[in-house]
């Protein structure tokens, strides 16, 4: 192959996976959203043990299995009520909470994660996160 051809390659390969750098400002993810999760977090944090470096490392980091991880996670969605009786996701509840900056990147995020896999919630919880996160790492955020 010329050395024309690789760059070609490289380049297109560079354009479709695009920044994968968790993008953190003054405007994202949004102060306002943040600040109203707080409590849920704090709570979520308190029920099920997870510290503060699994949920930074997830949210910023690689995505790494931790059973505490995983409840949090669910928990977040129970305190957020955005969960049906049985306690599943509602991914219509979910992007109805999000503040109206976040509805667009919510859609594109979660368009190839309809169908949550695992044996239980937690799991469940889990396979969301680690499906947006891996759809759209630049706009992914675990508070």
């Amino acid at each position: 192959m010329n050395g024309s051809v690789v760059f070609v390659l490289s380049a297109l390969v560079s354009l479709s996976v695009g920044d994968v750098t968790p993008r953190r400002d003054a405007e994202y993810p949004p102060p306002e959203f943040l600040e109203a999760m707080k409590p849920l977090r704090e709570i979520c944090i308190k029920k099920t043990g997870v510290t503060e470096e699994a949920i930074i490392e997830f949210s910023d980091g690689k995505v790494h299995e931790d059973e505490n991880l995983k409840c949090y996670m669910n928990c977040l969605f129970h305190e957020a009520k955005v969960v049906d009786d049985t306690g599943h996701v509602h991914l219509e509840k979910l992007h109805d909470a999000l503040p109206d900056s976040m509805h667009d990147i919510a859609l594109h995020m979660g368009k190839r994660c309809l169908y949550p896999e695992g044996e239980n919630l937690c799991e469940k919880a889990f396979w969301l996160h680690k499906c947006w996160k891996e759809s759209d790492p630049k706009h992914y955020f675990l508070i």
